[in-house]
């Protein structure tokens, strides 16, 4: 497999959180590019895993580590000398959060601080993405999206742990691996921003296709805490594919891409909970949904939505998929898991995905004038 002009071709690459939905996705990818992968992360917590079920512990070398470890983070960079560092590392749950604040700040806030550290020190490492989420924004309802120069914020303890964690990634570009004296330090770093990213092999609690794809398997209702919630949902290569399109630009021009990103979906994608949940049905073929939403509920953002024209116009980068499709990969994936060779399966959808080709411009228009007006309504519907 071929791509992103073979940088990362015979290179050693460190994926935190390899263990992870993302992580194991992004390992496959690297190990496809020809990339040598070190994992860095838990054990998986779920037998059904991606990384489980793709048996990537055979395929690279496989780490287990706590990222607050920071003396065995360091023995890792010190042994390996990786070339690229890819963060993603998280307690990434949101009600998790409210049950564990303290530890969700441990991990999120200094991990990330921990690697930048261990970048920073580490002659070998010339390039690092850290991962954050698009809740890292100061949410204020709004219909229109989130620019990257617009004010980190977050309600809940995960949301704000990863506005922290980008004012930490600021600081240390700036005090330590300033783009503008580059060649006193030869590093280059960068954040990127997500959606809500949606994909084979994610068995996380409190998220929406796990919750929907157990409820199936099971034959059971699927409850929906928040059905008006709108977010900005994604198959997991589209963000996949702006970091590692990023990674590229950073090894070719570091000054110009040492940056904050936002990779988020196309606005026929910014739809809400309820309308998700109803395309898995429709496409998996059976399923009963159930609004379980309390007013004495866990807060949680109503209306979410990136700004991705900077990607667009910098980085050449662009969402591929329509949400209509990006589900019909999800439940592609889970309905083959269990019959299929799930690390075949993987590369078989990323070759897939790489030759997708991005809406045309008459496409864009159509559903940029249905989303706006889906987005109204349901601003409307919510009393935002």
């Amino acid at each position: 497999m071929q791509g992103f002009n073979n940088v990362y071709a015979g290179k050693t690459v460190l994926v935190t959180g390899h263990t992870g939905f993302k992580g194991s996705w992004l390992g496959i990818w690297l190990i496809e590019l020809g990339a040598k992968v070190i994992g860095y992360g838990l054990d998986p917590l779920y037998s059904k895993s991606n990384f489980v079920l793709a048996k990537l512990e055979d395929r690279i070398v496989d780490i287990r580590g706590d990222i607050r470890d920071f003396d065995k983070l360091k023995e890792v960079f010190s042994k390996y000398r990786p070339d690229y560092v890819f963060h993603l590392a998280a307690q990434p749950i949101v009600a998790q959060s409210y049950e564990q604040p303290v530890y969700t700040y441990e991990v999120n806030v200094m991990g990330t601080i921990n690697v930048l550290e261990c970048v920073r020190r580490t002659e070998s490492a010339k390039v690092g993405i850290f991962i954050t989420t698009d809740k890292c924004y100061e949410n204020k309802e709004q219909v229109w999206g989130y620019k990257e120069i617009d004010s980190l914020g977050g309600y809940d303890p995960y949301s704000s742990s990863k506005a922290a964690c980008e004012v930490a990634i600021s600081s240390w570009r700036q005090s330590f691996m300033n783009p503008n004296q580059y060649n006193k330090h030869g590093k280059a770093i960068a954040s990127v921003r997500a959606g809500n990213v949606i994909g084979g092999g994610d068995w996380a609690i409190n998220r929406i296709i796990p919750d929907c794809i157990k409820a199936m398997e099971n034959k059971q209702s699927i409850n929906i805490r928040n059905p008006q919630s709108v977010r900005p949902w994604q198959y997991v290569l589209e963000p996949l594919n702006g970091y590692l399109m990023l990674g590229q630009k950073m090894t070719e021009n570091p000054i110009k891409y040492s940056e904050a990103w936002n990779f988020g979906p196309n606005l026929d994608s910014v739809v809400t909970v309820w309308q998700i949940a109803n395309e898995i049905i429709k496409q998996y073929g059976w399923g009963d949904l159930k609004d379980i939403s309390s007013e004495e509920g866990m807060h949680e953002a109503q209306l979410l939505n990136l700004d991705i024209s900077k990607a667009k116009l910098r980085l050449g980068w662009s969402p591929k998929l329509p949400i209509e499709i990006a589900i019909q990969y999800t439940v592609d994936w889970y309905k083959r898991y269990k019959q299929n060779d799930v690390y075949n399966l993987c590369v078989e959808q990323i070759n897939r995905y790489m030759n997708e080709t991005s809406l045309s411009l008459t496409e864009n228009k159509k559903i940029l004038k249905h989303s706006i007006k889906g987005i109204k309504d349901e601003v409307a519907a919510t009393k935002i």
